[in-house]
């Protein structure tokens, strides 16, 4: 249901801000304006485009961007970017956004790899969104965004190449990091909050077992929470995984039934405010913080 209305309130506002025309100039009109659906999008368009670009967030830090509601200013900045970059199926705002004002001036990220299967708010197979926690992933994206960043702006393209190239070879040293950390841990199971860690299990050869499907403000009902704690003891979990921007309580509820500690797993779906951290120190800490819970040595 809330989705359903910030779609509405989308398509409503959407058709105020064309019948009043364009209602808003990029900041700096020198510079390519791209918009980004939410942090990670955001992450990768300011390290390829560099100070040819100026970049907007519509998904501010501090706030849970699944269920983003657009304002009339982020409308705008959807209309007259020269490129949004967003995840189709992510923000449902966003996607009315970006097909009333962005459709021939957007790249959807979601058709550019390969996506995984997990479970919507009613236990349904659905698209898994949260492609970026997989590095070699985000490094596929990042050349692609290169590529199309090239074709709106040509005289930068060489730039924008050179760029890209530096992102993937930290993101291919990041992947490694997480092969080599991962490789021999007593423990292979994370018991999460929801099931934002697909990828990062997929690539990593570890198993995800997620309080809530891919939606975190969906509460779990009573038998998901007593399915939860049995495969916590029965593989021998000692941490229950909570989220940045999403309350911890029910993580903590489990993690006293079953005898373990809990512990912050960044899902990077955006910032926190005031965080001086990027997505790859972020994802650095995430490994530290698994490898301590599954015993890696």
């Amino acid at each position: 249901m809330r989705r359903l209305l910030a779609c509405l309130t989308a398509a409503l506002t959407l058709s105020l801000v064309s019948a009043c025309g364009t209602s808003g100039t990029p900041a700096d009109s020198d510079k390519v304006a791209i918009t980004a659906a939410f942090y990670p999008l955001a992450f990768i368009s300011e390290r390829i485009g560099g100070d040819a670009v100026s970049v907007t967030t519509l998904a501010q830090p501090g706030a849970e961007p699944h269920d983003l509601e657009l304002t009339p200013r982020q409308l705008a900045d959807v209309h007259d970017a020269k490129l949004v970059v967003y995840l189709d199926g992510f923000q449902p705002a966003v996607d009315t956004a970006v097909k009333a004002e962005a459709a021939d001036h957007s790249l959807d990220v979601g058709a550019l790899v390969p996506r995984l299967q997990g479970t919507d708010e009613d236990g349904h197979p659905a698209k898994d969104p949260h492609l970026w926690l997989d590095p070699t992933r985000l490094a596929t994206i990042g050349d692609a965004l290169a590529r199309r960043l090239g074709e709106v702006d040509p005289a930068h393209a060489a730039d924008y190449t050179t760029r890209a190239a530096k992102l993937h070879a930290d993101l291919a040293e990041l992947d490694m990091e997480y092969a080599t950390g991962l490789s021999k841990c007593q423990r292979q199971a994370i018991v999460t909050g929801h099931e934002a860690f697909g990828y990062l299990a997929d690539r990593y050869n570890l198993k995800q077992i997620g309080l809530a499907g891919l939606d975190p403000e969906i509460e779990p009902t009573p038998q998901r929470l007593a399915e939860v704690a049995a495969a916590a003891r029965s593989t021998g979990a000692t941490t229950i995984f909570f989220e940045t921007l999403v309350s911890p309580k029910i993580a903590e509820t489990i993690a006293k039934e079953v005898g373990a500690k809990t512990a912050v797993l960044d899902p990077i779906e955006g910032l926190e405010q005031g965080s001086s951290g990027d997505y790859i120190s972020i994802m650095r800490s995430n490994l530290t913080t698994l490898r301590e819970a599954l015993g890696c040595s």
